[in-house]
């Protein structure tokens, strides 16, 4: 399975801040934001990984993870020229999923939970059919929504409903089988011009073949496209990183544990970064390896 990081848009509910740089370059405290999905994908066993974005905003993703070597991955890049909704992702990273399973997230989410890597295995071990992770919600009617049985299974989903019928949000993570892309190239756009993935997952819902994992108490779902939500998500991981003194996101220290790099890589990116908390991190972690 590889993985796709949808990192486009224009970010206009993050202006000015984002007038000259692209919304997922963004600090969210101590790392850009797009270190926290790329975390997603690599807790989840993924290396080859896809980032999509604007025609301006790729040169700088390369600047940041080269051809993913230092992180033992293996890095692509693809424009988006428009933002024309989020199923489009899979009309672009076609030739990228070479007709295999592939995984997506939205740039702008961060996950965090102890419970988080059985949810995504689970999710990757599933040959057939999709994976949505529905989190719950004081206001639905901004997202997308599931309506769950009582058997668990997923009754309907909608898009950004006036009268939701559950307050189960859709995330911005998604498991896809092969087939996924050829169901992208059926659908057409909505009234908003967009290529909806709600309309994609309804396909797999249709189909008997959606699978729902719930984020439950104990899970943080946070979107960080707006200036209070991005600072919030700023907060949050600067107090769980003070007070426990482990990393969130940290993405040489994922690649370690996963087996993509190993110690004396690891050590060579805290030698790096060492004029940074970050690095000095990554220098323990190393040191703590030998030992």
């Amino acid at each position: 399975m590889k993985g796709i990081i949808l990192a486009g848009g224009a970010g206009t509910r993050l202006y000015p801040a984002t007038l000259a740089a692209n919304k997922q370059l963004l600090a969210v405290y101590d790392k850009p934001m797009i270190y926290y999905p790329l975390s997603v994908l690599m807790t989840a066993g993924l290396r080859d990984i896809l980032i999509i974005s604007s025609p301006e905003a790729l040169p700088a993703y390369r600047r940041l993870f080269g051809d993913g070597a230092a992180l033992g991955l293996n890095m692509a890049y693809a424009e988006q020229p428009r933002p024309d909704g989020l199923a489009q992702a899979f009309l672009i990273g076609e030739r990228f999923l070479e007709g295999g399973p592939g995984a997506l997230i939205l740039g702008d989410n961060l996950f965090f939970g102890a419970g988080m890597t059985e949810l995504l295995a689970r999710a990757r071990r599933r040959s057939i059919g999709a994976t949505v992770f529905a989190y719950e919600v004081e206001d639905p009617t901004a997202y997308g929504v599931v309506e769950m049985g009582p058997d668990g299974r997923a009754l309907g989903i909608e898009e950004k409903p006036a009268k939701p019928r559950s307050n189960l949000a859709v995330t911005g993570l998604y498991f896809y089988d092969q087939e996924v892309c050829a169901l992208a190239r059926t659908l057409t756009p909505s009234a908003r011009g967009e290529l909806e993935i709600t309309d994609l997952n309804r396909l797999y819902l249709e189909a008997g073949r959606l699978h729902v994992e719930r984020l439950g108490r104990g899970y943080a779902w946070l979107d960080t496209g707006a200036h209070d939500s991005l600072l919030e998500a700023a907060e949050f991981v600067r107090a769980l990183q003070k007070r426990q003194g482990v990393y969130i996101a940290c993405l040489e220290e994922i690649a370690f544990h996963q087996g993509f790099i190993d110690r004396d890589q690891l050590r060579a990116r805290g030698e790096a970064l060492k004029a940074s908390d970050y690095g000095r991190y990554l220098l323990r972690l190393a040191d703590a390896a030998r030992a």
